[in-house]
């Protein structure tokens, strides 16, 4: 065991431990394009139809969270991002966008991978924390490029609207510190690192696939 390790709160190490997939998500070129403005609003619907079937199985897990003792902890109501979604998709689509939206395989795989472990404290709080903490940082420069490029307003984006969260520091400081008082063992640790990896190459993995469908 390294020095990191033995002394580096839950956070630091899944921000370390992720630091190359976070980078290589990132900078994968389906993300680089739309965020440039080289594509259009179906690219964008697109990923928010991919984003509702994510969020939907991470939310399920963090309602089986809510009976686990340490797990109930990282359980936020102002998190939940599915309504949101489902009225992005409302306006983007309009009213019949259940029908026509399509899940990719890259995503039913992020979601399978989320329904194996989501009932686990660990890996749930690896995927959790990778997806709303990146909500709260980055997915606000999302938004901003998406209102820049594409003419989108409030209506389209309110996945990024945090209204119960009216400042993000404080929240992610709260997030943070709940996360570090989980009590994980190390394995436990080692597990969360493992899985938050997965969640960015999983993430990455669907960006290809949405980079081939708008070229």
């Amino acid at each position: 065991m390294t020095v990191l390790a033995e002394i580096a709160p839950v956070s630091t190490r899944l921000r370390e431990g992720t630091r190359a997939e976070h980078s290589q998500a990132e900078s994968e070129g389906f993300m680089e394009r739309l965020l440039s403005g080289s594509l259009g609003v179906a690219a964008y619907a697109d990923l928010a139809a991919q984003q509702l079937a994510v969020y939907t199985a991470l939310e399920q897990a963090s309602e089986r969270m809510r009976d686990d003792a340490r797990g109930r902890d990282l359980v936020f109501d102002e998190l939940t991002r599915v309504p949101a979604i489902e009225r992005d998709l409302a306006h983007l689509y309009g009213a019949g966008w259940r029908d026509v939206v399509r899940v990719l395989p890259a995503t039913e795989r992020y979601v399978a991978r989320l329904h194996a472990v989501g009932g686990d404290v660990a890996c749930y709080a690896a995927h959790a924390y990778t997806r709303y903490l990146g909500d709260l940082s980055g997915g606000q420069v999302v938004q901003r490029m998406m209102q820049r490029h594409y003419g989108l307003a409030t209506a389209g984006l309110e996945f990024y609207d945090f209204p119960e969260i009216p400042e993000a520091k404080p929240f992610k400081d709260l997030y943070r510190e709940r996360l570090d008082g989980l009590d994980l063992d190390d394995t436990e640790v080692d597990l969360a690192v493992f899985e938050a990896q997965e969640a960015f190459r999983l993430n990455r993995a669907m960006f290809v696939e949405l980079g081939v469908a708008h070229p």
